[in-house]
């Protein structure tokens, strides 16, 4: 896509020092930039970097203002998100023109709204609702009683269980698994044997959620499972029965998240962090990488970030391996 570098400004709402009429054809970090490329920085380090580069525009934070520079400059206070949206116009992902595959299994109950896309081998279910502008993948299982919004975009081979209400603009990667039962059974005291305990509830995702490749969200048991607005899930989450996790969460990969825990919003969760059951996170806690929780605690603190297991305030989990280092030193 061609635009101009004012044109990209507007969209941005950035100031254009320079040259607003160069045209811009795509995005790029600095080292790989080409002309028509857009770059950004956000710290003075890298400016130099960035106008030395071949792209023909940078995006930048005020710090770049009166600073000497051989081509157009875009200044705001985000550049990142800046960019972030630049490339919404300048490099628009692909997306499948409507229409269903000849291969694929739509059932006669199901409804379908326009211009949705429906790839090979995809199934879709009995009752199932999908509303306009909605893709599925190849290979894609949508089960029955299904309900998918509006311009959603379900990836190749993910699976849909039965009775999953997914929101708008939801968008799941391949190899999700959505809707499964949760892990729950019931030890006989007397055969030693376990029995599965229902798995009836639902699970709602509801809307501008993203989920990552092979992540596994699980029905409530005889409640619901819920994932906010705007939460973002990276791939290998697995999240457990009846878990509340609130809007714009954002958890990183390969966490596990045990039955019925509460995430509320605005809260981040770094790579494998593990987290015990009943177990309640408030709002805009940080819990750095591999830190772990254990059943029914708390943590709260807006803004603070947790580490470790169990997990605990960093400043403090650091100041207790400090003292371990020094005990280990004196032996």
């Amino acid at each position: 896509m061609r635009h101009s570098v004012k044109d990209v400004a507007e969209y941005v709402q950035a100031r254009v020092i320079g040259a607003g009429e160069i045209e811009l054809t795509g995005i790029s970090s600095i080292v790989s930039a080409s002309p028509g490329d857009l770059v950004f920085v956000e710290d003075e380090k890298h400016l130099r970097l960035a106008i030395e580069s071949a792209a023909s525009a940078v995006i930048a934070g005020e710090f770049a203002a009166g600073k000497a520079n051989s081509k157009p400059m875009l200044l705001c206070a985000q550049p990142r998100l800046a960019f972030t949206r630049a490339a919404q116009l300048l490099s628009p992902r692909a997306v499948p023109k409507p229409g269903i595959h000849p291969s694929a299994i739509v059932h006669p109950s199901a409804r379908l709204g326009q211009d949705i896309s429906v790839g090979e081998r995809a199934v879709i279910g009995e009752n199932a609702v999908i509303d306009r502008g909605t893709r599925i993948g190849a290979g894609t299982v949508v089960g029955e009683d299904v309900s998918i919004g509006r311009d959603c975009e379900l990836f190749a081979n993910v699976t849909v269980y039965p009775g999953v209400r997914i929101g708008d603009r939801v968008m799941v990667h391949s190899g999700a698994v959505l809707g499964s039962d949760g892990f729950g059974y019931v030890r006989d005291p007397e055969t030693g044997r376990y029995e599965k305990f229902p798995q009836v509830g639902q699970l709602e995702i509801a809307d501008d959620v993203e989920i990552g490749a092979n992540t596994t969200i699980d029905r409530g048991a005889l409640d619901v499972t819920h994932i906010g607005h705007g939460a973002k899930i990276d791939n290998l989450v697995h999240v457990g029965h009846n878990c509340q996790i609130g809007e714009d969460v954002v958890i990183a990969a390969q966490t596990g998240l045990s039955g019925s825990i509460t995430i509320e919003k605005n809260v981040v969760l770094g790579g494998q962090v593990g987290i015990g059951e009943h177990a309640r996170i408030e709002e805009g806690v940080m819990l750095g990488g591999q830190g772990g929780v254990l059943p029914g605690k708390i943590l709260r603190g807006k803004g603070v970030a947790f580490w470790g297991t169990p997990a605990k305030p960093v400043k403090e989990y650091l100041r207790e391996l400090a003292v371990l280092a020094r005990l280990a030193k004196r032996e």
